[in-house]
């Protein structure tokens, strides 16, 4: 990092790269007829003095071990990253002519496609959240000395996940942490709400117990001082407030409103913009030198086989409780297992995993939107965290699944007392052995647990994978197969028992893996059993078990039927829930008589 009394020549050479990095993103937004070339145009001078003085990485090798991170949460400046990159020498400047188009991963918006990309971005106010988890693993789990920097637009500022984020950085003294945020004063369609009142700006901040520097966002030595400054502050993140203009450099669009997401047009209005910014550079710029670090050899991690689960056939245990074991088991023998918590770990259980691994354990409190983005931001290091909570909990944190699941980001999501599904495990030993499944797989899983007590029907060796199900009734005179999960599950099996002490044979398959699912033991059940299936299930008709085993078998000629929650259910006890909203044994019961009459 420069010194703070930066040389003439340095703050020349940095004045040319952000001139250039602005003349790249218009001739790359004007060539693609897309993008944002205006907001490129006010963080340049930001990106200009963290990629060529403040910043230590390998421009060959952008997720070298020890290199400082850089996540742009504003991913509508995706041009000035690439920019950037290519400035640094990563790929020819001529490859920026080629933003937005089929053949290139220089996409609209940043993906991990790029090897410089740590988390898809875009969707605004997600970025600090990605930061803080790479920040955490920097700090407590690999403890390397690396910085995370996050560029955001203030915007963005006004979105709840960014104080989220802010709370939980500040909780975990993440002083490996700098926000910037590119306060350039116009919005989308009309200026941001506190535009430049930087006062106002400071004491948010610093009321969330940020160390908060304001500093003119076009001024280079400033901003180098202000990143010495960030870098010297212990115990805190800080965050670097950034008075800038949109547009800035090119004067018929600097801080000019209606410019948002609009390119220069090619021919006169483009080449007026060159001219203008060509006419700044300055002849007296030295070379730029970029830091490299010192390149740590990572450690060899050895991953063992958990032993088998703890339950014995008959037993009664909540899955929940048994995803808290299978967690703490998958702990000790894998030490990329990580953990996240929103408050409620003494209801997932995560707090045993916690208790053991308290270096890997990240209580988020109530910020589910966070905790998913601190997620990803782990998993983006090497990490598999697993995310726990209520499951409706995490429908607040829909969008930054979204995102993860865009990044291809390998973050585990465990919801329970229910909401939405994948993996949907019935008994203590399939959570168990699924939980090991899902760390072993590579990609986004969310496992479904549940609250209530149930039996455990499966054996310690019984194996369960991905995509997978398990027929536990049958017989060669069967007239309908019931396909449950959970729960229901239960449900089913006690109405197989009334139904044939009615003389009424029929199948029951457990569904425990919901996408993928297992078409080839649906489809052939259906067959088997008259073309007939009845799915039963605690969740809405719509998006659940029933709709994916209809979509499964939609063109096999087999009739679906589907029992499953029609309303927003009422407070009560868990068996008179399930037989008033019709998905306990009188409801399978009294289906199955109506569906083969």
């Amino acid at each position: 990092m420069a010194g703070l009394a930066a040389l003439p020549e340095l703050l020349n050479a940095l004045h040319n790269k952000a001139t250039q990095l602005r003349i790249n993103s218009v001739r790359a937004t004007s060539e693609a007829g897309s993008g944002h070339p205006s907001s490129c145009a006010s963080a340049a001078d930001i990106v200009a003095a963290l990629f060529f003085s403040v910043m230590r990485y390998d421009p060959q090798n952008p997720k070298a071990l020890n290199s400082d991170r850089f996540i742009l949460s504003k991913g509508h400046a995706a041009p000035l990253l690439y920019a950037a990159w290519a400035e640094a020498g990563l790929f020819p400047t001529s490859d920026l002519l080629k933003l937005r188009t089929l053949t290139s991963d220089l996409e609209g918006h940043p993906t991990p496609r790029l090897p410089f990309v740590d988390m898809a971005t875009g969707s605004l106010g997600q970025g600090l959240s990605v930061g803080v988890g790479i920040a955490l693993n920097a700090k407590f789990v690999d403890k390397l000395d690396h910085r995370t920097y996050v560029l955001m637009g203030d915007g963005e500022s006004v979105e709840g996940s960014v104080w989220e984020a802010a709370e939980v950085g500040r909780q975990h003294g993440l002083d490996n942490l700098c926000a910037i945020v590119d306060i350039n004063r116009l919005g989308q369609s009309d200026p941001t709400m506190l535009q430049h009142d930087m006062d106002a700006y400071r004491s948010r901040w610093a009321g969330f117990g940020w160390h908060a520097i304001v500093v003119n966002g076009h001024d280079l030595s400033a901003l180098l001082k202000a990143f010495d400054e960030a870098a010297r502050t212990k115990g805190r993140p800080t965050v670097l407030l950034a008075q800038t203009y949109k547009g800035k450099g090119i004067s018929f669009i600097e801080d000019k409103a209606d410019w948002h997401g609009k390119p220069l047009k090619k021919g006169d209005e483009m080449q007026k913009a060159i001219d203008e910014l060509t006419k700044q550079l300055s002849p007296n710029g030295a070379a730029v030198q970029i830091h490299t670090p010192s390149a740590p050899s990572a450690a060899p991690v050895t991953i063992g086989t958990i032993p088998p689960p703890p339950y014995k056939i008959g037993d009664s245990v909540a899955t929940r409780e048994a995803f808290g074991a299978a967690l703490e088991a998958l702990g000790s023998v894998n030490p990329l297992i990580v953990a996240l918590d929103a408050d409620v770990k003494n209801s997932t259980y995560t707090d045993k995993f916690g208790k053991k691994f308290p270096n890997r354990f990240f209580e988020n409190f109530i910020a589910e939107q966070n905790m998913v983005g601190a997620a990803a931001g782990l998993a983006a290091c090497g990490k598999i965290p697993f995310a726990a909570t209520f499951a409706c909990f995490l429908s607040r944190a829909y969008d930054f699944i979204r995102m993860a699941a865009i990044s291809g980001s390998n973050i585990k999501l465990v919801g329970t007392h229910v909401g939405v599904t994948v993996l949907y495990p019935s008994d203590g030993n399939s959570t168990y052995r699924l939980l090991e499944a899902a760390a072993q797989h590579k990609g986004m899983v969310y496992v479904r647990a549940g609250r209530p007590k149930t039996p455990v029907i499966y054996g310690q060796d019984e194996r369960f994978h991905i995509g997978g199900s398990k027929i536990i009734r049958e017989s060669t005179s069967d007239v309908l197969t019931i396909v449950a999960a959970g729960v229901t599950l239960f449900e089913a099996l006690k109405a197989h028992d009334q139904l044939k002490a009615a003389g009424i044979a029929v199948r029951v398959i457990d569904l425990y893996s919901i996408a993928p699912i297992d078409r080839t033991t649906l489809v052939e059940s259906g067959r088997a059993t008259q073309h007939r299936i009845l799915t039963v299930e605690d969740h809405y008709a719509h998006g659940g078990l029933g709709d994916a085993v209809l979509s499964a078998v939609s063109t096999e000629g087999i009739a679906v039927h589907k029992l499953a929650v029609r309303e927003i259910p009422h407070s009560g006890k868990p068996e008179e829930l399930v037989d008033h909203y019709g998905i306990g044994v009188r409801s399978i019961v009294e289906a199955t008589k109506q569906i083969i009459k």
